[in-house]
């Protein structure tokens, strides 16, 4: 069953990046970015890595993209380019290796029955958030206060830029 749903979600992620590329509409193209990696965050449940499908959903679909698409509405980019027109042979050339590299996978994928390989005990708590919170705070907990300290040193001497009103000199 995780073969299926594994072999699904590569594919929903292939798929996604090509509609990515092909797409002439900036958004659409962002939002099938979206739908590239929330496709690559199942991946990673799959693999019981929980804490980095959480951190790809939040930072990456969630924050980067919203950045994505404020700057892309903020440069008002209407005019898309005739990929198509301009580069002919380099598209047939991809379509080629697209062709071929399907090909391969539908070979591997008939061939091969267990893709998933077994993981071993050790790698087990890698990635899931048990295993991030054991490491951070046990073995990098300085570390981590120190760039707890750091960060909210930062912020807060940015609030106090911010905040800063420059006074007139009169003289």
């Amino acid at each position: 069953m995780a073969v299926y749903i594994f072999t699904l979600l590569a594919v929903l992620a292939v798929a996604s990046a090509l509609a990515m590329i092909i797409n002439k509409n900036v958004v659409n193209s962002a939002l099938f970015l979206v739908l590239n990696m929330v496709s690559l965050a199942g991946i990673y449940l799959l693999l019981n890595a929980q804490f980095l499908a959480i951190i790809q959903i939040l930072v990456y679909a969630g924050a980067i993209m919203v950045l994505f698409l404020f700057v892309i509405m903020l440069l008002n980019v209407q005019d898309e380019e005739k990929l198509f027109d301009t580069f002919r042979f380099k598209y047939l050339l991809a379509f080629v290796l697209g062709v071929a590299v399907t090909g391969q996978v539908i070979y591997s994928l008939g061939g091969v029955t267990e893709m998933l390989p077994e993981i071993s005990e050790n790698m087990a708590t890698v990635g899931t958030v048990e295993g991030v919170g054991n490491v951070l705070f046990t073995t990098y907990l300085l570390p981590f206060e120190m760039t707890a300290v750091l960060l909210t040193a930062a912020v807060v001497g940015a609030l106090m830029i911010a905040q800063h009103k420059i006074k007139k000199v009169e003289g």
